[in-house]
């Protein structure tokens, strides 16, 4: 029954079991050395399942939950256990879910879990959240990938619905396009088929400035003030050329007079890029471009400076106001 590995969960996935191991050891090579108390049942007797708890084989980690080692538990293994403890019908949803399909900057816990509305659930170990749905279609579900878990957009969606407050719903949202979990009109299409899903028009606007080029919360931010102020839309991500020739995105770029306008984040911390951005920025004088830059905090905490500001250059620059 060994998967002739170490005792570690750190080691799971690294060697497949022999071809002719049983079926339990495969069902814990596909679950992450975790298993459920029905499941077990099905392979072992209670006699051999309270042994290898015993013997520290096994680990009871819920009620009816076992992971096949002694050792810490990991992320991957958490999720499986909130899974398998929840109940058949439930997947990983919200920021769970998309952690697992590659989103980073976010915490792991609590763990989310989506069922159907109409369905039973077991307990539940300690941070782990249900929430439940009238809506969960095929288009909604991973066909591929273990343990089950909604599509990337759904997961963006719920996870954006979900949030502790409005801010970090848009952190979310914006962070799901700046790294490429999702795109284009993906949102659009989960919130379309949801009756009743919270921040509606907040998801939508935020996706729709996502999805045309403003990635970060703090582009966001900058193009949340834009129009309060009464000034005119600027163009997102534009596309210029160095001398060099090589591609370079502008912030917002107020196209008919000439003014840019950076967001400046954590990474202009770092020499080699604030050199760069100094460069593209004298690049842009010589060309006749006025340039404005902002940290990322100035327009969160500031966004009058920014917008005093910004309005005076417009105007510096033939905006009639």
């Amino acid at each position: 029954m060994s998967l002739r590995r170490a005792s570690s969960p750190a080691a799971w996935g690294r060697r497949l079991p022999r071809d002719d191991a049983d079926e339990l050891t495969w069902l814990l090579f596909h679950q992450e050395d975790v298993v459920s108390l029905d499941q077990a049942r099905r392979h072992l007797s209670t006699k051999a399942i309270r042994h290898r708890v015993a013997t520290g084989m096994w680990r009871q980690v819920h009620r009816a939950v076992f992971v096949a080692h002694n050792g810490p538990v990991s992320a991957g293994q958490l999720r499986w256990v909130a899974v398998l403890a929840a109940g058949p019908q439930a997947i990983l949803g919200g920021l769970t879910a998309a952690r697992a399909g590659g989103l980073s900057g976010f915490p792991g816990r609590p763990i989310h879990i989506l069922l159907p509305a109409s369905c039973r659930r077991g307990s539940l170990p300690p941070g782990v959240l249900v929430h439940r749905t009238t809506t969960l279609t095929d288009r909604d579900v991973l066909a591929v990938g273990q343990p089950r878990r909604t599509m990337p957009a759904r997961s963006i969606v719920d996870g954006a619905q979900w949030a502790g407050d409005d801010q970090q719903a848009r952190a979310i949202v914006a962070a799901g396009f700046q790294q490429r979990i999702v795109a284009g009109d993906d949102l659009h299409l989960v919130v379309e088929r949801l009756p009743r899903v919270r921040r509606r028009q907040l998801i939508l606007a935020t996706a729709a400035d996502a999805a045309g080029g403003a990635h970060s919360l703090a582009e966001l931010d900058f193009l949340g003030l834009v129009p309060r102020a009464g000034l005119p839309e600027p163009v997102k991500q534009k596309i210029r050329y160095d001398s060099t020739g090589r591609r370079r995105y502008l912030d917002a770029y107020f196209e008919q007079w000439r003014v840019h306008v950076e967001i400046d984040g954590g990474q202009h911390v770092d020499p080699r890029a604030w050199w760069a951005d100094m460069r593209r920025q004298n690049a842009l004088w010589v060309e006749g471009d006025r340039l404005l830059r902002f940290p990322a905090w100035a327009v969160r905490a500031h966004p009058n400076e920014v917008e005093t500001q910004l309005r005076a250059a417009l105007e510096a620059a033939g905006w009639p106001g």
